[in-house]
């Protein structure tokens, strides 16, 4: 029994120091050590990838949170983030909420993206049209028949209206007209990833780094979406990804870490994560 004591005021005691040394070594958000970053889900893994290469150099920790662009925006707002992703650009009404809590917001463009229409690899339709893709979102064309595919219902898969993402498709596709009300809403491009996936009569849209061989993506207007389309704005749905962060209270080790990302080799990690670099 005594033995068994001495083992648990041991464990104890481990435990107290690894938590006591996380404190003074890079988990104390007022000292500096700690970057907090929130938001859009497109950016995510842009911001997983760097900060992975980056805590390999440097004595910080990087807390990361994917909840969509507005929450991101939000949360620096509030200031509780001291990096708010964005894969759409920050509306006038944040900033005039942003000047009311005294934070003067800074726009940091970090790379180049695609939003692409996504259905299942056994889906014969390989091109639609902006106007084709927003006659099905809005629920006037219900049958993939109708562009040359199967005689069954399109299930259509949307992002919620907090992100970035939907924000985009809202202006670009939609014109500012509402998806059905029918559509399935999903929070993170992964999770249009995997309902996709699952689904041989679904259709989807997600930010171009989350392609992968489980899901096949559209061209459109007959365009394909590559880099090369992307950055030269020739693929009708590319957009901007950004950081925003307040430039009265951006710590010398958030600022550093941007400055990575913006870097030569920030840049490699982009186009590594399947983003469009600078």
């Amino acid at each position: 029994m005594l033995k068994k004591s001495e083992n648990i005021l041991k464990i104890f005691i481990i435990i107290a120091v690894f938590t006591f040394g996380a404190s003074i070594f890079g988990c104390s958000r007022d000292k500096g050590t700690k970057i907090v970053v929130k938001g859009s889900t497109t950016v995510l893994p842009i911001t997983q990838r760097t900060a992975e290469e980056y805590r390999k150099k440097n004595k910080v920790a990087i807390s990361i949170e994917g909840s969509g662009s507005g929450n991101g925006i939000k949360a620096l707002i509030d200031g509780s983030c001291d990096i708010a992703n964005s894969s759409r650009e920050i509306k006038d009404k944040e900033i005039a909420k942003a000047k009311e809590n005294s934070i003067e917001v800074k726009e940091i463009v970090v790379a180049y993206d695609m939003i692409v229409p996504v259905v299942h690899p056994s889906n014969p339709v390989n091109s639609l049209s902006v106007d084709q893709l927003k006659a099905i979102y809005n629920g006037s064309i219900i049958n993939w028949e109708q562009f040359g595919g199967k005689n069954e219902k399109i299930v259509v898969i949307s992002r919620d209206t907090s992100s970035g993402t939907y924000e985009v498709w809202y202006e670009k596709v939609m014109k500012k007209t509402d998806v059905a009300r029918s559509a399935l809403l999903q929070a993170s491009n992964g999770a249009i990833v995997s309902a996709v996936t699952q689904n041989p009569k679904a259709i989807g849209y997600i930010g171009y780094g989350y392609l992968n061989d489980s899901i096949k993506p559209l061209k459109v207007n007959g365009i394909e979406g590559t880099i090369s389309n992307g950055k030269s704005g020739k693929f009708p749905i590319s957009r901007k990804l950004y950081m925003y962060v307040n430039e009265k209270k951006l710590s010398k080790e958030a600022k550093a870490y941007i400055d990575f990302i913006l870097s030569p080799e920030g840049q490699d990690f982009v186009k590594e994560t399947g983003y469009i670099p600078l």
